[in-house]
């Protein structure tokens, strides 16, 4: 089978994802178009250089509607004869546009493609789109629907991890995201995002509060108490799905929980035909992917369940996994993930991660693939593996190695 390689992976800062954060001006199609001429301009790409734009996006609807791939692709200075595909498995979306990319060259379809996604959740919010998962009552009764943030303090009270524990986790991701950023580590992937006269309006990631100490996270209420609580409340629906919790035990909120933010990331992916072509070095190959269902109600479990097939399909053991980058959708997702494979945290979101620096849905994915790859070239390790947790039950997962 034919081996796909990433050749270069960018992403923009992640403004805060409201009015008055830095990329509140700029449409999701004008984000994704910077990042697109990015990578066209970095590897000298001309003509029909790649086979797809293939572009993860949660909320598709209004200006992220209408196969916004493809709008992007005509926005940005990528040749018109390149197509593009708009994708959405929720907040993986971003990795499963690199994951199917790589899968499509390996299977003989294409030489390159460009693959990412974008979200820009201060001018279209998330739940917009009226998700029937949600909304439709057919479907929520029958699958014992709770909100996110209820799911994260179900795991946080079946798996038996603290508030203290949580904050703990959340401090320490912004504590790493500031030493990143001082040292530079995000140097080769960030670009700077500009208006149209060429001026600077972000370069840096918003959303981060380095001044994060336990003591400022222990003074937050919990987000998801009262929505959990008040009758009648999802605490009850969970209840009926997992009667052996008798109460839920409600430890996330806005510091210890993913920031809502504005970002965009792509990267380059081909096999070596195409690296040769336009005289490009690989980075790294992409060895193995995988997608799984889980439970929808607890929902948010599927990195552990991602991560033991995608080693099961390689033949690999979770000892052979140098750095891991998973996504910290809530402080429980990575507690579980740490827990489920005794790994050292140390080895484990190295740089920060979305409770940080924030969570631009469509965009994420991607993003923690390019910080995977940049920081297993900083520590010269050799293999990675990214996961995220998805919206009504299902995991991720990408396992790359350099080469």
């Amino acid at each position: 089978m034919t081996e796909a390689y990433i050749y270069d992976a960018v992403r923009t800062p992640r403004g805060k994802g409201r009015k008055d954060g830095a990329l509140h001006e700029v449409t999701a199609v004008r984000l994704s178009s910077q990042v697109l001429n990015a990578l066209k301009e970095r590897n000298g790409l001309d003509g029909h250089a790649v086979e797809d734009v293939i572009w993860g996006n949660v909320t598709q609807v209004m200006e992220q509607g209408g196969c916004l791939a493809r709008t992007a692709v005509l926005a940005s200075d990528l040749d018109q004869s390149i197509p593009g595909l708009a994708i959405n498995r929720f907040c993986a979306s971003g990795m499963e546009a690199v994951n199917l990319a790589a899968n499509q060259i390996k299977g003989g379809a294409g030489e390159a493609y460009i693959a990412g996604g974008v979200e820009m959740m201060g001018r279209v919010p998330m739940g917009s789109d009226g998700a029937a998962i949600a909304v439709d009552p057919s479907v929520a009764m029958d699958t014992y629907f709770v909100p996110q943030g209820i799911s994260a303090d179900i795991i946080a009270t079946e798996y038996g991890f603290s508030r203290d524990e949580a904050d703990q986790l959340a401090m320490v991701s912004q504590q790493r995201a500031k030493t990143a950023w001082d040292e530079n580590r995000f140097e080769k992937s960030i670009i700077t995002v500009r208006d149209q006269n060429g001026l600077t309006i972000l370069d840096r990631d918003e959303y981060m509060r380095p001044g994060t100490d336990m003591q400022s996270l222990g003074g937050l209420n919990p987000a998801f108490q009262a929505m959990g609580e008040v009758m009648p409340g999802f605490d009850a629906v969970a209840k009926l799905k997992y009667p052996h919790l008798e109460k839920i035990n409600h430890i996330h909120h806005a510091g210890n929980s993913s920031g809502i933010v504005d970002g965009s990331a792509g990267v380059l992916i081909g096999n070596k035909a195409f690296g040769e072509k336009y005289g490009l070095k690989p980075r790294a190959r992409i060895r193995q992917t995988c997608k799984i269902g889980t439970d929808p109600t607890i929902m948010l479990t599927g990195p552990v369940p991602a991560t033991q097939k995608i080693l099961a399909d390689s033949g690999m053991d979770i000892k052979d996994i140098g750095l891991f980058e998973v996504n910290e959708a809530f402080a429980s997702v990575v507690l579980r993930f740490q827990q489920a494979f005794d790994v050292d945290p140390e080895l484990v979101n190295v740089n920060g991660g979305s409770i940080a620096m924030g969570h631009p849905l469509g965009a994420t994915g991607a993003i923690i693939i390019g910080t995977l790859l940049d920081e297993l070239e900083r520590t010269d390790k050799e293999v990675g593996l990214a996961t995220l947790c998805i919206a009504s039950g299902m995991g991720a997962a990408t396992i790359i190695e350099r080469v």
